[in-house]
């Protein structure tokens, strides 16, 4: 079993352990923690990298929310400005043409839990990735001491130990190499060969 907090257009990071996991087991009991991928991703943009982030609900002061109760807050068109921006960003890229209208579903589903978008994004990888690999959820909390414990790579303050090989990416000419961005910057740079970066 590999443990992972279910997040939003995951970093490289976390697909690079997806793809070797025998079981895929997502984190649905934790806490909600603020400025984590869990409602974040970063793609490659002319002017660098560019921050994408759902708006949520948060609770009250002093007040837990679990992740699977996360509600979106739907009253900002985040969905519009964040597709546009993919198709600002990635129209030119290899890849785009072949992957929009897949991934303009999501983009156009309303949505009322964060935990339904980032299972939908997960899906929409795995389809594309072309992994047969199914995904059960937790149930309780689990501790800390399991053995294929991934949740940290939701924490966007963690650096991956893991190097990962270089590919070409949009606006390295202008702005370097930039590691460790969204899946969707290999997908759309590399579609399916993406999965040998991983």
């Amino acid at each position: 079993m590999s443990l992972f907090i279910p997040t939003y257009f995951s970093p490289i990071s976390q697909y690079a352990e997806i793809v070797h996991a025998d079981e895929v087991v997502f984190e649905v009991e934790d806490n909600f923690q603020k400025q984590s991928y869990r409602n974040r991703c970063y793609i490659y943009n002319s002017n660098g990298k560019q921050l994408l982030s759902i708006p949520v609900k948060h609770p009250l002061k002093n007040q837990r929310k679990a992740t699977k109760d996360t509600l979106v807050e739907n009253n900002v068109a985040w969905q519009d400005q964040h597709f546009k921006s993919l198709q600002v960003a990635y129209r030119t890229s290899p890849f785009f043409d072949f992957l929009e209208d897949d991934i303009a579903n999501i983009f156009y589903k309303k949505y009322k839990y964060l935990l339904d978008v980032n299972i939908d994004t997960h899906l929409f990888i795995m389809d594309t990735l072309q992994l047969n690999l199914d995904y059960t959820k937790t149930s309780t909390y689990q501790p800390k001491n399991i053995e294929n414990d991934f949740r940290v790579l939701a924490d966007r303050k963690h650096a991956p130990k893991k190097q990962f090989d270089k590919y070409t990416q949009m606006f390295d000419d202008k702005h370097g190499f930039i590691p460790n961005l969204s899946i969707l910057d290999l997908l759309f740079m590399e579609g399916p060969n993406a999965i040998s970066f991983l």
